[in-house]
Parts: C-alpha cells; sequence; structure tokens
C-alpha cells in the first residue's frame, strides 16, 4: 500500500500549481473535504515504446503456441469474399 501526502480541498484550490508540478515529478496526494479521503492525485504511468530483444524473447518463450495453417483457415473462413473492398 502507498502512502500519500493529504491534502484538503482548500489546499488542492490555493497551491494547485505547486502541487501539480509535485505529482508531475511522481509525487502522489489524498485528497480529503470535511476531514475524509475524496480522492487521489497520482502520477500517470508511462507507456514503454521501446522493449529489448532479450525482454521480447522471454516474453515469446512464454506466448502460446498455434497451427499456422489452423490460423489461415479460420481467417478464410472469416473473410467474406463477395465484399468489394474498394467499392463505396
Amino acid at each position: 500500500m502507498t502512502v500519500h501526502q493529504q491534502i484538503s480541498q482548500r489546499d488542492l484550490r490555493h497551491r494547485s500549481r505547486e502541487i501539480m508540478d509535485a505529482v508531475e515529478l511522481g509525487e502522489s496526494f489524498t485528497v480529503t473535504r470535511d476531514g475524509r479521503d475524496i480522492g487521489e492525485l497520482v502520477p500517470l504511468r508511462t507507456r514503454r515504446t521501446f522493449v529489448s530483444r532479450a525482454e521480447f524473447v522471454a516474453a515469446s518463450r512464454a506466448a502460446a503456441t498455434m497451427n499456422l495453417e489452423q490460423f489461415r483457415a479460420e481467417q478464410d473462413d472469416a473473410l467474406d469474399d463477395t465484399m468489394d473492398r474498394y467499392a463505396r
């Protein structure tokens, strides 16, 4: 469980820039109103765009195997050949 610094709604309103800067730097806050927790301000998780070759290989080892011919047959069954792809 992560412990968040508590701030009141009023404190958030008056110090919003300072608090948002802290969130951007990785800090988290629990917002309170009348002494009750009402929400959390937490940094967004950033999505990785690069996966190293070693990570890809390791993940691929755990991937399910598939029968390529069966996969192609299922794709052919699902494809509607009567549809004109270029018709508008």
